[in-house]
């Protein structure tokens, strides 16, 4: 059995908690900048002192309206300044965040509310208190549903002007490293999602490390990010909970429409995504040189790009692709890198493979994207790329205090300091995931090379075995067959059949400029057995073929009508693939595949 383990290389605190971060910079460095708000259309800046009145202000009211220490609070919102200001207002109360992804349905909301026991919820607006609303008549433990378009905020505020200082420091300091912080619903690719109870001290290890080993990061002057990510998903929040720590300028853009006019305007020195926005950036990149005839220039400049920097990786790229390099810097990668607002220098990419190619493609345009790996249950990372210790293509290296194991079977298992408690009241599903001596099944495979690089190779319940015995790891295929513009998902099957097939879905923003530039008219689903939209899928997928062996390839596809999405119930909220339900909906699309 392999095994690599990283030594811890800081003091990780034994006592306090996650607050204590805001009260110290509000000792230390009252006035520096830790938020930018967007108000009226500009950037409202918030220092350490401010944060810290409003936090406690907010606290006041939890407290008022009778909210104990480890009270369940949920938020459902999308990412904005009030999700984190009420986050540590929870925290200052004693009491644990339970964060509700505000594309939820009613019935999702209603689950995560009962289960978790939630005492109070506070909504964005209308249409989430309208599905609590919804669920409202199970939930006897829920008392309270507070609006921030409402006037959340400012109702707490005045509901808790009589609690005392001293009252409200009493509840803060009471909460130790192996209090829960926040219970995060995993998002159930399969079955009723389970609440993973996350304590302050899994957050206190994990960012006491990852500050410290990601120091260009964070400790840069005038360090900066903006979170567009949903702060429901376990990655954004550790974002937050860094930015803080660290003092590092925050950001929330709430709506992907408005993305590159606030990256524009607020010029990130780094940013943090799933991989499918990574693609997208290039995708339509792709799509709009070729629209504007410029598409041979692009395609150059991109494939000078991975060059450069697989030759980085050998030591030094040659002279010719250092020239080359040089022109595109100047005419194409200085305006994708203005796309992300101009002062961007590292991405950190987490939630799914990014894929070699797109990894070696961003940073021969001079954005290194530092990929990760972590789940729910371990606090996000438990590996990551450093900017001086990079290996594309791989998830890093455990980050410090942490080991890596991999078992018979190829799945990876990881013991550290993030890895959480359990899940909330189902000791059969902890004692399934954790092992007695603190080893945490990941559920996914891979592989850890002799530096302790380690890649991930798929996931243990999504091996594909064929009829003649071959077992394949669909997400090489997918990650590939994504990378072209006109793909928006797919899905490898062939389970127990005697070939690989896939089902693939066209992205609707790339479309319309390839219908035109092809002289079609129609729709998608009007298009689904045109030639030439079949012919240019099949390219993409003999691209993707070139990454595995003759018995891996697939062998035929399916163009679909209709795109795959989280409304529809297709993708999980960190756009991840729910193949249960595409199995489920499209068994008929697979059965003929496969004639018999």
């Amino acid at each position: 059995m392999r095994e690599f383990s990283t030594p811890l290389t800081i003091e990780v605190p034994a006592t306090g908690n996650l607050t204590d971060d805001v009260v110290t910079n509000a000792r230390e460095a009252a006035d520096t900048v830790v938020f930018s708000r967007h108000r009226a259309g500009a950037w409202e800046d918030v220092t350490a002192a401010t944060f810290l009145a409003e936090v406690s202000a907010v606290a006041k009211g939890l407290m008022a309206a009778g909210i104990e220490a480890g009270d369940r609070v949920a938020l459902i919102s999308k990412t904005r300044y009030e999700w984190t200001l009420l986050d540590y207002a929870i925290w200052f109360a004693g009491a644990v965040t339970v964060p509700v992804y505000e594309t939820s349905s009613a019935e999702q909301i209603a689950w995560i509310l009962r289960d978790s026991g939630a005492r109070a919820v506070v909504t964005e607006g209308p249409d989430h208190t309208a599905r609590v609303t919804e669920a409202r008549g199970d939930l006897d433990q829920l008392n309270h549903v507070w609006s921030i378009t409402d006037n959340a905020v400012e109702v707490l505020v005045s509901l808790g002007a009589d609690v005392a200082d001293e009252a409200l420091e009493k509840r803060r300091t009471t909460t130790t490293p192996l209090d829960l912080a926040t219970l995060i619903y995993t998002s159930g690719t399969t079955g009723r999602p389970k609440g993973c109870m996350l304590t302050h001290g899994n957050f206190m290890f994990e960012l006491g490390v990852a500050v410290d080993e990601l120091e260009r990061l964070f400790a840069t002057e005038g360090a900066s990010t903006l979170l567009f990510l949903p702060l429901a998903h376990v990655f954004a929040r550790i974002i937050q909970v860094g930015c803080v720590k660290s003092r590092t300028r925050l950001g929330h853009s709430s709506d992907i429409k408005n993305l590159v006019a606030d990256l524009g305007d607020f010029k990130p020195t780094f940013v943090l995504a799933v991989p499918r926005v990574f693609e997208k950036v290039f995708n339509t990149a792709s799509q709009k040189a070729t629209a504007d005839g410029k598409g041979k220039i692009f395609d150059r400049a991109a494939e000078t790009a991975i060059a450069y920097s697989r030759g980085l990786d050998r030591g030094r790229p040659s002279i010719a692709v250092r020239a080359q390099h040089a022109l595109f810097s100047r005419l194409v990668y200085g305006k994708l890198r203005e796309a992300l607002g101009g002062n961007c220098l590292y991405a950190v990419s987490g939630g799914a493979p990014l894929g070699d190619r797109l990894g070696h493609f961003y940073r021969g345009i001079g954005l290194t994207v530092l990929e990760g790996y972590g789940l729910t249950e371990t606090t996000a990372a438990l590996t990551v790329n450093l900017p001086d210790a990079t290996k594309i293509g791989t998830v890093g290296r455990p980050i410090p205090g942490t080991a890596v194991r991999v078992a018979d079977d190829g799945e990876l298992l990881f013991r550290g300091g993030q890895v959480f408690a359990g899940y909330w009241e189902n000791e059969e599903a902890t004692a399934e995931a954790l092992e007695r001596d603190g080893w945490f099944h990941t559920g996914d495979v891979g592989e850890v090379d002799d530096e302790g690089f380690v890649r991930i190779t798929g996931r243990k319940k999504e091996i594909i075995v064929t009829a003649g015995g071959k077992n394949v790891a669909p997400a090489v295929l997918e990650d590939r067959l994504r990378a072209h513009a006109l793909v928006d998902q797919c899905m490898v099957v062939g389970d127990g059949q005697p070939f690989i097939a896939a089902l693939v879905t066209i992205d609707a923003e790339s479309f319309p400029a390839w219908a035109e530039a092809h002289g079609k008219s129609g729709s998608i689903a009007d298009l689904v057995d045109d030639p030439d939209l079949r012919s240019e899928i099949e390219g993409a997928v003999e691209e993707a073929n070139k990454a595995v062996s003759k018995a891996e390839a697939i062998r035929k596809f399916t163009i679909l009508p209709d795109s795959w999405t989280e409304e529809g119930g297709q993708l999980t909220p960190s756009l991840k693939l729910k193949r249960n339900v595409v199995m489920r909906e499209f068994r008929d699309e697979v059965a003929a595949l496969y004639p018999s």
